[in-house]
C-alpha cells in the first residue's frame, strides 16, 4: 500500500543551488528541480545560512557525473 501512495504523491526532487559572485562569495541559495538560468548558480549539497556573504567551501560543491563514454574521450587524446 506505502508504495502505491508513493506512487500517486511523487514530490519532484529539488537541487540546491548556491549564487556566486566574481569573487566565489555566496549571494543567494535556490532550490529547484531544474538548473537556474544564469553562469553563476552553482549546484551543492546543502544549503547553509553560515555560507551567505562568505566565500562557498569547496566541499560544498556538488561535482557533475561523468559522461558515459568519458572512456573514449580518453582513448581519442
Amino acid at each position: 500500500m506505502t508504495s502505491l501512495w508513493t506512487q500517486l504523491f511523487q514530490r519532484p526532487r529539488y537541487n540546491a543551488y548556491a549564487r556566486l559572485d566574481a569573487d566565489g562569495k555566496c549571494l543567494a541559495f535556490k532550490q529547484c528541480s531544474q538548473v537556474p538560468s544564469g553562469i553563476d548558480w552553482v549546484q551543492i549539497s546543502e544549503i547553509q545560512l553560515a555560507w551567505l556573504g562568505r566565500e562557498l567551501p569547496i566541499e560544498a560543491r556538488v561535482c557533475a557525473r561523468a559522461n558515459r563514454r568519458w572512456h573514449q574521450r580518453l582513448l581519442a587524446a
